[in-house]
């Protein structure tokens, strides 16, 4: 004869099956405990049109940056962690790869939010990261466009392709602001040892909600 489980230890069950899934959508996680890599790759002249008198180190007289690295992000399927851990970014480290981001004020923020869930080392995370950012070709269209440039996904997407030819399928995928009307940035997946992937569905899907207008314009460099 099979006993009955008693209701409340099924909703105790259940309670803790969803606090875990709830956790993890909710971005908490473990140093290495990830899915893949999104290298985001901010278009410079989207933000500093919004942010620009805030950060004079990225968008001062003369700056002319188009695609600047704003992170190396490890990413779940769906969601992503944060603030895995306390570790500090040493300052020798600090002064040596603070180049590599738009802004100084960038690196410390990158690391203890996402570095520190990656599972490697400061220096490790940040030497991939550039690794990575600097393996992205962009194609010349984009590079520092004197003229807005108004493309479509698929065009914008193909372009990145053909540049870059080992990419996955949907490795790339963009993100808009101004309720779809300009591109904001990219983000470009791998896989933890830095080989090329699709980007997980949940980004995918974002990412076409985000961009959703039938075009969408690159502001020009300034």
């Amino acid at each position: 004869m099979k006993h009955a489980i008693p209701r409340a230890l099924l909703l105790a069950a259940a309670l803790l099956c969803g606090g875990a899934q709830a956790a993890k959508n909710k971005s908490v996680g473990e140093p290495g405990e990830f899915d893949y890599y999104a290298l985001a790759l901010s278009w410079s002249p989207s933000y500093c049109a919004t942010n620009g008198g805030r950060d004079p180190n990225q968008c001062g007289s003369g700056r002319r940056l188009g695609f600047v690295l704003h992170g190396l992000w490890p990413q779940y399927e769906n969601g992503y962690p944060q603030n895995c851990s306390r570790d500090p970014l040493p300052d020798h480290l600090r002064r040596k790869y603070e180049g590599i981001y738009p802004s100084p004020k960038l690196i410390g923020h990158e690391w203890k939010k996402h570095g520190t869930c990656s599972g490697l080392g400061p220096e490790q995370y940040l030497a991939l990261s550039a690794r990575l950012k600097d393996g992205v070709v962009v194609p010349p269209a984009f590079r520092a466009p004197d003229q807005p440039v108004r493309v479509t996904t698929a065009q914008f997407k193909d372009a990145f392709r053909a540049a870059n030819p080992r990419l996955a399928e949907n490795a790339i995928v963009p993100f808009c602001g101004g309720a779809g009307r300009f591109l904001r940035e990219i983000r470009v997946c791998y896989r933890k040892d830095g080989a090329s992937r699709s980007c997980g569905q949940a980004e995918i899907r974002l990412s076409q909600k985000s961009c959703g207008q039938e075009s969408f314009l690159l502001q020009s460099v300034r």
